[in-house]
């Protein structure tokens, strides 16, 4: 118990340090300062307790790569997971971009003005040419039919649009080279995360920042963008055997459901 109580305090002291803090500041935006940045993850420590079984390596690297694109760990825009490898004897903490984080990421560059991302059905009145949605209407009053399509586009500042579409079997595809394709938010909400693999393939199209564009391949690498769904608060009740946030691999890495919230848009 003393070596835990050490441990964590070891952590939260070094992210409050002069030194981490100094860190933070070179790489965070004007907008976010670093003694806020430190609270945050401070809390974040708080809320997953897991956390603080991670190594401390891969604990501050999460959390340097999310001052560099100018986000927080707080459980909205950003969330650190930890990940139990059974192989390696380790748990390490892994950084998770939410939607609403790319969406912000996305707004923050200055180009875009509008974004949309939805579902077509077969009874929808849809037009698409060269990869630009040209018209999307239904009835809101009326059945829309079976799902046989999604969609994510953007409206630049400069009137110039940008579009991903992907076909049912292509979702269908990528949702079976998920870790959690038969299971959360895969049954439970198939078009929300038809909508947001839709929006992901968007990003690869638009002009970002190499550090943005870096972590959303890693996301993509790793399958992190297929884990996601609806709850990111710790039950208190939950035995430590029993947390949902710690990520178990047996004998190698596996991914099991990673509780993270997200609003559908």
């Amino acid at each position: 118990m003393s070596t835990q109580i050490t441990e964590k305090k070891d952590i939260r002291s070094i992210i409050a340090s002069p030194a981490m803090q100094a860190q933070f500041s070179a790489a965070l935006p004007k907008h976010l300062s670093p003694e806020r940045f430190g609270r945050i993850a401070i809390t974040a420590l708080s809320r997953t307790p897991k956390l603080k079984e991670c190594t401390q390596e891969s604990l501050f690297k999460c959390l340097l790569d999310l001052s560099a694109i100018g986000l927080e760990p707080d459980g909205r825009h950003a969330h650190l997971i930890p990940y139990r490898d059974n192989r390696n004897n380790i748990t390490e903490c892994t950084l998770i971009i939410d939607y609403k984080g790319l969406v912000s990421l996305i707004r923050r560059s200055g180009d875009v003005a509008k974004i949309h991302s939805d579902i077509v059905c077969d009874n929808d009145d849809f037009e698409h040419s060269m990869g630009e949605v040209i018209r999307h209407t239904y009835d809101l009053k009326s059945p829309r039919g079976e799902v046989y399509a999604a969609y994510a586009q953007v409206t630049l500042k400069d009137g110039s649009t940008q579009a991903a579409i992907l076909t049912k079997d292509e979702i269908e595809a990528i949702r079976k080279r998920s870790r959690a394709g038969s299971s959360g938010p895969w049954v439970t909400d198939w078009n929300e995360m038809a909508k947001k693999t839709a929006f992901r393939r968007l990003t690869k199209w638009l002009t970002l920042s190499p550090e943005i564009s870096d972590v959303i391949a890693k996301a993509d690498e790793h399958e992190i963008d297929h884990l996601l769904v609806r709850d990111v608060t710790p039950k208190p009740n939950i035995l430590p055997d029993k947390n949902p946030f710690l990520v178990q691999s047996e004998p190698e890495c596996t991914v099991e459901e990673t509780q993270v919230e997200e609003d559908a848009q």
